[in-house]
């Protein structure tokens, strides 16, 4: 490995040490109740941590343990909530930030995708950008990512993305991407990355953390591979791997892989989980087997919106999703956004129903309450990891603190309300991952922070100003969208300038 690369993962493995006990007291605490399946908020209350897991959640206060180990956090009058859990995102690509604010899904697979991107990182490249997207998913609350890993170009790409999933000390469900990669110079095909991956998981380089090994895959439908299938599903299963993740979207996109697709391989039925990102175009029989199997759909708002997927149904299947980010560097990494832009359209989709027979809503018909169990106990359900995603006894101690007392959320009365609509990721004060601490007084422990932001700076820059210089093509009006042969239009494009032009504007960039 190039030696820059193991220089960087000892930068960020220089973590504040973690007291073996840590008490907060005097908070509010939103946390889950088992019996019924939802919130129970506990105001004044008192929560201990030893080690990596939750031990008391207490209406008052708590005896505090003997020992030399134990720190002592007052959190009177702020909420104390488990961290965010982000099922789905692609952390490498963190050096695109802002290249591609009005990208289209088709410009997306030519230009930024897995495949386009394979010759434009080095291993340096992409460790530090994997880092420096962790860190800031940790920055706004996220504590636990299932991250599908696609770049996977070569065995020392993956392990750099995988070391620096280690190294940040979040969750990472880090997700090896299974894909025959033949562009640009680049030739990695899926029989060399099962040897890699079996590597990986024998010499377990993430054993003693909190990341774990899964697997993405996206060749699950119209593949006449069956082989192919058959040995990346029973690798993961050879391997226990964690989660198997894979793109679903259907409809006029075409890009399948939907439960209807597994089913019929005859592998929706596994032990392990199986998170389908997007599926916008889930109906009912694919719904049905995913309550029947227990599985679950990450859905990313601001994704979808943004790359055009929509969500014509997907809001009728809320039991058996999850909220995730996608591309990242094209918006916001925070799960707190995520939620917030599901609720609001899901309320005007289910408003609008009333409204198109000529009545009168009576009701909102989606709560705060539910669209934060989707940020954090769904993704939870998703990952089958009952231990996360809530706050309670026995759970790992992944946690966020928010300020309580900062312009936004000053006067707050109900918690879980004040941070689905009132909190930005500002508020977030403290953040634990595992009991040990990531973000501590509004700022991340990391004692290298400033030379791993200085790293990733000249790594961006580099990268950006190569892809700024890239000549590509992708379809036009009037082409055949290569996953569902249907034509490519151009949308409306609306108008904000009075007479001629429309304001579209250009983006701001320079090489």
């Amino acid at each position: 490995m190039h030696p820059k690369f193991y220089l960087a993962a000892a930068l960020a493995g220089s973590w504040q040490a973690a007291a073996s006990s840590i008490l907060f007291t005097g908070g509010t605490i939103v946390a889950f109740d088992r019996k019924s399946g939802g919130l129970n908020v506990i105001r004044n209350g008192s929560v201990l941590v030893e080690n990596d897991v939750i031990k008391t959640v207490s209406v008052g206060g708590i005896p505090v343990p003997k020992g030399n180990g134990v720190e002592t956090v007052d959190i009177t009058g702020k909420i104390i909530t488990p961290g965010f859990v982000n099922t789905h995102m692609h952390l490498w690509q963190t050096a695109f930030k802002t290249l591609a604010s009005n990208t289209s899904l088709v410009e997306y697979f030519s230009r930024y995708g897995e495949f386009a991107a394979a010759s434009l990182l080095s291993v340096d490249d992409v460790y530090i950008g994997q880092l420096a997207g962790i860190l800031e998913s940790l920055n706004g609350g996220v504590t636990t990512i299932l991250d599908h890993s696609h770049h996977t170009w070569s065995n020392a790409t993956s392990l750099a993305g995988l070391q620096a999933s280690i190294d940040s000390g979040g969750r990472i469900f880090w997700s090896y991407a299974f894909h025959n990669i033949t562009r640009n110079g680049t030739n990695y095909q899926i029989p060399e990355q099962l040897a890699n991956f079996r590597d990986l998981a024998t010499k377990a380089p993430f054993k003693g953390s909190p990341t774990t090994l899964g697997v993405a895959y996206d060749s699950f439908s119209g593949n006449p591979n069956t082989a192919e299938i058959r040995n990346v599903i029973d690798t993961a299963k050879k391997y226990n791997a964690s989660v198997i993740t894979t793109h679903a979207l259907g409809g006029p996109w075409g890009i399948s892989n939907m439960p209807e697709d597994l089913a019929g391989l005859g592998i929706l039925n596994i032990s392990i989980p199986i998170v389908f990102s997007h599926a916008s175009f889930l109906n009912d029989t694919g719904a049905a087997l995913l309550r029947e199997s227990n599985h679950y759909v990450s859905t990313t708002p601001e994704s979808e919106y943004h790359y055009g997927h929509t969500h014509p149904r997907i809001h009728l299947y809320q039991d058996q999703i999850s909220l995730g980010v996608d591309t990242h560097f094209t918006f916001s990494a925070d799960i707190l956004t995520q939620a917030r832009l599901w609720l609001q359209p899901v309320r005007r989709l289910l408003y609008a129903e009333v409204l198109s027979r000529n009545e009168v809503p009576s009701h909102n018909p989606m709560s705060a309450n539910q669209a934060f169990l989707l940020a954090t106990r769904h993704g939870g359900l998703a990952l089958r990891r009952e231990d996360i995603g809530v706050i309670e006894e026995g759970a790992k101690a992944d946690l966020v603190v928010w300020d309580g007392t900062s312009p936004s959320l000053l006067g707050w009365n109900d918690p879980v309300a004040a941070v689905i609509l009132h909190a930005s990721i500002a508020d977030v004060e403290h953040v634990l991952v595992d009991g040990k601490w990531m973000k501590k007084g509004f700022k991340l422990t990391q004692k290298t922070y400033p030379e791993i932001k200085k790293r990733f700076l000249a790594s961006a820059s580099r990268i950006q100003r190569d892809l700024i210089n890239l000549k590509s093509e992708f379809p036009q009006p009037g082409d055949t969208w290569q996953f569902s042969g249907l034509k490519v239009a151009d949308p409306t494009q609306v108008d904000t300038l009075r007479g001629p032009g429309t304001g579209y504007g250009v983006p701001f960039l320079k090489a």
